[in-house]
């Protein structure tokens, strides 16, 4: 019962690397084992309604904390916005002159795949971070629908010049973009107003149950760990330009980090502004860059996702140690 007990708190203590070692071992499991292939197929259809049901249920869960009053502007907000314009001004430029052929050489897909990690909007689940971490829930998911509505902008100006094969028109581009941010981000969001304001009993029953979104997220990070690992080992890139992209995007995760808690400190909200920028919608980014891109780019995304949990938990590690309950 002891040993029970102890893994008990361990998995509580480091959810996230968890759901990511399950994640992994799953999917390497499946694929391993010929005589699973009948149940990796009936599981299929079963994580494909888990995955989005468990996003929603998170920020459903998020949003029904939220005080809609405090969803206002903040200068930290133009601040990370002007650091994720400027990270990809200097990102195109960088693929804009290494780009000298048709072909992409295995240095422009390195830069592409660093790109969707920088290009991407803020996560959906990173008022839930923010909120285990101490930081302001209303403000952070006001900076997720600015930095959604930015990247919807900024996706179908930037890819046409990286790749000339893309048909991406803007205007098309951007309403898919908003379209699938808004069933992911919106509808969660109206429904938590709704439940604030109608359902008062329902409310207070979430609110007593403080890691519930928590939780749901890492099942989310469980099912996009596998899909990760999927795509990494159905690539048909050279192994030595994945162990670049895994490599350049641990970085890059850093990078936005500090980039991000700097800007917090002098706009006085470190914590937020260093979730705001270096936490990612990896799910779009990945998507976006599968559609338009090179699909090799979009490993990089699915590397991040992995580093910037990593960091999650540290953060959140280091969190409950400087404030015991």
């Amino acid at each position: 019962m002891l040993n029970f007990n102890r893994c008990l708190q361990f998995c509580k203590d480091w959810t996230l690397p968890v759901a990511i070692a399950i994640g992994t071992v799953f999917y390497l499991l499946f694929y391993s084992v010929p005589a699973l292939d009948e149940a990796g197929d009936a599981l299929l259809p079963v994580f494909d309604f888990l995955f989005p049901l468990s996003v929603f249920m998170t920020l459903l869960v998020t949003f029904c904390k939220v005080d809609f009053h405090q969803m206002m502007p903040h200068r930290w907000h133009a601040g990370v916005l002007v650091a994720q314009l400027l990270l990809v001004a200097v990102n195109v430029a960088v693929i804009l002159l290494s780009s000298t052929t048709h072909h992409p050489s295995p240095n422009t897909l390195l830069w592409e795949a660093i790109l969707t990690c920088v290009i991407g909007p803020s996560a959906s689940a990173a008022p839930v971070v923010v909120g285990k971490l101490g930081g302001n829930i209303s403000t952070m998911t006001t900076y997720t629908l600015l930095s959604a509505g930015a990247s919807a902008v900024l996706i179908p100006l930037v890819f046409p010049l990286l790749e000339r094969h893309a048909s991406l028109d803007f205007l098309p581009a951007f309403l898919i973009i908003l379209q699938k941010v808004a069933i992911v981000l919106l509808l969660p969001l109206a429904l938590g107003w709704l439940v604030q304001h109608y359902l008062y009993g329902v409310q207070r029953r979430v609110a007593s149950m403080p890691n519930l979104s928590f939780y749901c997220w890492a099942v989310s990070l469980s099912i996009t760990t596998g899909i990760t690992v999927k795509n990494i080992i159905h690539s048909n890139a050279a192994l030595t330009l994945l162990c670049w992209i895994a490599g350049a995007t641990f970085v890059l995760c850093f990078v936005q980090f500090v980039i991000g808690r700097a800007i917090g400190r002098w706009l006085g909200e470190e914590i937020n502004a260093g979730q705001a920028l270096f936490q990612k919608n990896t799910a779009l980014s990945i998507w976006v860059a599968y559609m338009y891109l090179n699909p090799v780019a979009s490993i990089g995304a699915g590397c991040y996702v992995l580093w910037q949990n990593i960091i999650n938990s540290f953060e959140i590690w280091q969190y409950r140690r400087q404030h015991p309950q």
